[in-house]
């Protein structure tokens, strides 16, 4: 009960304050679309990824991040050292990129530059860490620069891009806000067609009370397009499930909620999810998955070398109260299906740096995650 009193009294007061700014808002004329900078053009991944180093000379390297081959396909029956064709292959990110209008106030950062944290310094940033592993498929959390900024930027080369919002989004709380965050999808035009699509909020249950909740679950069925893979079918989506401690029954809800929304429409494809759940290992909503009838696997507990555990983090930040060290992002795949055939390393601490994420080196607080998934029958 006393979940739902919290989020009652939240949403009654949430709901007064985003009046009161939406109403600022517009009599200001004033958002965070309107920053100028640098108009980037470009017809390739190669090309577009220059303009941004170009763009933001003077700031340090990227985190330097290198692929690990898994060494196992499937259910363990092959080497991944044998597959050599990319073609062959679906390379597949998921990153919560931190929301502009969130990061320089309720997320307290601080041990981060305030020049780092703004979307002038982040924004090519963000785009060189997508275009710098170039993904068939980009699934992103917390954006709230889809119009504006990551459509255009990635739509110039060749992806397509869908955008679900969220319905009460935490952005639309802040002063000059670009619009509310959520959960956006890219995909490359010249690799796979949309056969079909879920874009809808996740039902939350707690307490004994049942209510649509600000998360939402975004996912296509996709029809590959390439020879080696003409025809075949797979489903990729995206979610960000209820932050904050506490709240380890929402997320639970929500997760047996998506579970229920996608399994009517597998028909028999296998199944990539990826997303910020929000949730340790140790949490409900991460044996929901582990232990569904869609045969899921996490992808990022290959990186151990015995699949018996997931990194030790993929979000490190410091905040008031200390550090925030936490495993909460995870990609999902049917294993009977699908085998990840390398993944992208998780940088060491020494690497991420004393003052930990995000940083002139790095632009969110969490890492992306990326794998390349070969269909194994």
């Amino acid at each position: 009960m006393e979940v739902v009193a919290r989020g009652i009294y939240q949403h009654i007061i949430l709901g007064f304050a985003r009046a009161v700014v939406y109403s600022y808002n517009r009599l200001t004329g004033i958002s965070r679309t309107t920053m100028p900078g640098p108009a980037l053009t470009g017809t390739t991944s190669a090309s577009l990824l220059q303009q941004c180093l170009t763009a933001q000379d003077g700031l340090p390297p990227l985190l330097t991040r290198e692929f690990h081959s898994v060494g196992v396909v499937g259910n363990g029956d092959a080497n991944a050292d044998s597959i050599k064709d990319s073609n062959d292959c679906i390379r597949v990110m998921t990153w919560n990129t931190l929301a502009d209008a969130l990061c320089l106030g309720s997320d307290n950062f601080i041990k981060c530059p305030k020049k780092a944290l703004k979307w002038e310094t982040r924004k090519y940033r963000c785009l060189e860490e997508i275009l710098t592993y170039n993904p068939d498929v980009v699934c992103l959390q917390e954006v709230d620069h889809f119009p504006d900024f990551y459509q255009p930027m990635l739509e110039q080369i060749g992806y397509k891009g869908t955008f679900k919002p969220k319905r009460y989004s935490p952005c639309l709380d802040v002063l000059h806000n670009s619009g509310p965050d959520g959960c956006a999808i890219f995909y490359k035009q010249n690799k796979f067609e949309v056969l079909e699509t879920i874009s809808q909020g996740l039902t939350a249950t707690a307490g004994g009370r049942t209510w649509k909740s600000n998360q939402v679950i975004l996912c296509h069925r996709f029809r590959c397009l390439t020879s080696n893979l003409k025809g075949r079918e797979v489903v990729i989506g995206t979610t960000h499930l209820k932050a904050k401690p506490g709240y380890d029954d929402v997320r639970h809800s929500q997760g047996v909620d998506l579970l229920k929304i996608i399994k009517p429409k597998v028909n028999d494809a296998p199944v990539i999810i990826g997303g910020d759940f929000n949730a340790e290992p140790t949490e409900k909503v991460y044996k929901a998955f582990s232990e569904c009838d869609l045969n899921f696997k996490s992808a990022y507990k290959l990186l151990d070398g015995e699949a018996t555990k997931e990194p030790a983090y993929t979000t490190w930040k410091i905040r008031p109260a200390g550090d925030v060290c936490h495993t909460i992002d995870y990609m999902w795949y049917t294993y009977s299906k699908l085998a990840p055939v390398s993944l992208l390393s998780i940088p060491t601490e020494d690497a991420i740096g004393p003052n930990r994420l995000p940083s002139y080196g790095y632009p969110s607080d969490h890492l992306s995650l990326v794998c390349d998934f070969k269909f194994v029958t």
